[in-house]
């Protein structure tokens, strides 16, 4: 009879391994949009505040192309050695996070 109720014992125990949750997954997608409104201007035409700020952050920094947006946000792509990226700033100087 011992025998009987330890295996029943084992038998729901196991059974309860099985009785988990599972959690809703719904995928969120988040989207920014930022203004993509670019339009190229001359390097010469980039604000002094501007210029200073990429020679104080990006000592040596080559100014390749610079783009200007209605709000008077700057893209500025640049290179650095064999390295080139992508910088945002406003009139001021401040860098911007895109």
């Amino acid at each position: 009879m011992k025998k009987l109720i330890l295996s029943a014992a084992i038998v729901l125990g196991s059974l309860s391994i099985y009785a988990t949750t599972t959690a809703n997954t719904e995928q969120v997608k988040n989207t920014v949009n930022f203004q993509s409104e670019y339009t190229e201007i001359k390097t010469d035409d980039v604000p002094a505040a501007v210029k200073t700020a990429l020679e104080t952050a990006y000592p040596g920094a080559k100014l390749e192309k610079a783009y200007i947006n209605e709000k008077k946000e700057y893209k500025l792509d640049i290179a650095v050695g064999d390295q080139k990226a992508t910088v945002y700033s406003d009139a001021n100087g401040n860098w911007l996070k895109i």
